[in-house]
């Protein structure tokens, strides 16, 4: 089977996100054979190369989302061409500037699907569909489609800047219909396109779908709309905020009408799906696989944690809320005097430097260093280090080295510290945030986020009772082994791509290199050497003769 692999951002560019999972998917199915399309979001990316590949990765193709491209000035259309444009980008912006809701909501999707196709046909035929979106005809077209009647007021009021701004933007998000990528010879030969997220990176999933009808799965560990809007700074103009939602919104419930699975990666995201319209019964959870090689000598030696430490993991920065698991270990140390807390982890970047050394002070303020007599050296029982440091040189090791591990975060999506938590075999308290229990499944407790005595609470009926941290930690990571492993994620998957092909296969006589056709190019019963009647002849009714 010939599957297309749509990225944007990620893989195969070796400082792309998500890249690993991906890598691990293609080397998981070396039977299949991989194309990979990739959009690349920054100069620096492109810079930084490609991942090694392995052999089933026969073709790769990339295109830049970043690149400028026109300068707002005229069109290279002719009067057809023009005025085809005018049309279906009109509609295209006053399907975004519509209110769809109740029984509008499916004519306004219709209408978005229509103009997008129509615009992906004229960039086909004639080009130049980037340089006529940032012209003063495409701007024009938009700022007629916020001025129509019934557009909300924040698309109304749109100012030219705002205009220009949110221009730009679908200039870029839309520049994969003009790309040369869905032709026999490119995505138009898969038997499959398997978008790694939503957006721009299905884009080309349902242009292959629309001309060639190559079937679209799309899988989502990050649900790209609600990343839309928790991207959007409160820097931005109302209307652009407002215009850009509803354009995601828009692309989003399209692409979840036309795949054939969507495959989110835990509810959370399946949640998003359905409220944008996915069909419930086309929806598959795959959770993200995991290496738990790493993991087993910690998970199959619990005896050598620490039975009175509390260890932290994970990227310090304010979402994680080390505040409140401070304040939470002050209320441990008041009732267990020899409980520690480890927190092991590095900010990643100028705010999240702020915020360690804002944690710092507060341990500090909130637990003097101690000394068991006058001539002792004190200490803290709050530690902070670093993987890679001698006290935690590997994270295996870092989990290890505690009789709990804490999640303490306000916002978390799909909690990976936690899975690696549980491969370790150690007993956890965390917080309700995100996918936290939907990935405990039981295995641990579970407190309200910003509660420091629940937090605190949960903590010291662990650390009082190890034959149930025991019993935890030991169901915490049958749970992990069972459902978020590498090779649990590469069988759904493979198991996912037959069931699509057999109910979608595509009608198209290729040959591969040796001449021979391609699998699943046909649908198995056209090679069948003979006629065979609509109906079966024990199925047709029969007469008895006349006595």
């Amino acid at each position: 089977m010939r599957t297309g692999l749509l990225t944007e951002g990620g893989y195969p560019y070796a400082s792309g996100d998500a890249g690993l999972w991906c890598d691990r998917l293609v080397r998981g199915l070396g039977q299949h054979e991989f194309d990979l399309y990739a959009l690349s979001r920054s100069r620096h990316q492109e810079e930084q190369g490609l991942l090694p590949l392995p052999p089933q990765v026969t073709r790769v193709r990339t295109a830049p989302l970043w690149t400028a491209e026109g300068d707002g000035g005229a069109v290279g259309y002719g009067r057809r061409a023009r005025r085809r444009f005018t049309e279906h980008y009109g509609e295209l912006a006053g399907a975004v500037c519509a209110v769809a809701d109740g029984s509008a909501s499916g004519t306004v999707a219709d209408r978005f699907a229509n103009a997008l196709y129509g615009l992906a046909e004229l960039a086909r035929e004639e080009g130049g569909l980037g340089a006529a979106l940032r012209s003063d005809l495409g701007v024009r077209t938009l700022e007629r489609a916020c001025r129509a009647p019934g557009a909300p007021r924040t698309a109304r009021e749109a100012r030219v800047a705002d205009l220009l701004t949110v221009t730009g933007h679908l200039e870029r998000a839309l520049r994969p219909l003009s790309l040369d990528w869905y032709g026999e010879d490119a995505l138009g030969a898969a038997d499959l396109c398997h978008a790694t997220s939503g957006g721009p990176a299905a884009l080309p999933g349902l242009l292959a779908r629309h001309f060639c009808g190559v079937p679209l799965l799309v899988t989502e560990y990050g649900v790209h709309l609600r990343a839309h809007y928790l991207g959007q700074g409160p820097g931005a103009a109302p209307a652009v905020r407002a215009l850009l939602a509803a354009f995601h919104g828009r692309l989003a419930t399209e692409i979840y009408r036309r795949a054939e699975i969507l495959t989110p990666g835990n509810a959370h995201a399946r949640r998003w799906q359905e409220r944008c319209g996915a069909d419930r019964a086309r929806i598959r959870t795959v959770y993200p696989g995991m290496a738990a090689d790493g993991f087993t000598e910690a998970g199959e030696s619990p005896d050598r944690a620490d039975p009175d430490t509390l260890v932290w993991v994970g990227r310090v920065e304010p979402a994680k809320d080390l505040v409140s698991l401070l304040h939470a270990f002050a209320e441990v140390r008041r009732r267990e005097p020899g409980a520690r807390l480890r927190i092991v982890g590095s900010p990643g970047g100028p705010e999240s430097t702020a915020y360690l050394g804002h944690c710092r002070a507060l341990a500090a303020q909130l637990f003097p260093d101690e000394a068991e007599g006058a001539h002792a050296v004190g200490c803290n029982p709050v530690s902070f280090d670093e993987i890679g440091s001698p006290d935690a040189p590997t994270l295996p090791e870092a989990y290890a080295s505690g009789a709990v591990v804490v999640l303490s975060s306000v916002v978390e999506g799909f909690p990976t510290g936690l899975i690696e938590a549980m491969f370790c075999g150690r007993a956890t308290v965390s917080t309700d945030a995100g996918a936290v229990v939907e990935v405990i499944g039981g295995t641990g407790l579970v407190v309200p986020p910003r509660n420091p005595r629940a937090l605190a609470d949960a903590c010291v009926a662990l650390l009082r009772d190890p034959e149930r941290r025991a019993r935890l930690g030991a169901a915490a990571r049958a749970r992990a082994l069972e459902l978020f492993t590498v090779e649990q994620n590469v069988a759904a998957f493979h198991g996912i791509y037959l069931e699509i092909v057999s109910h979608c296969p595509v009608r198209r006589d290729l040959l591969d290199a040796s001449g021979a056709p391609l699998p699943f190019a046909a649908p198995a019963e056209s090679h069948v050497p003979a006629h065979w009647p609509a109906t079966p002849t024990w199925a047709l009714p029969t007469t008895e003769p006349a006595r």
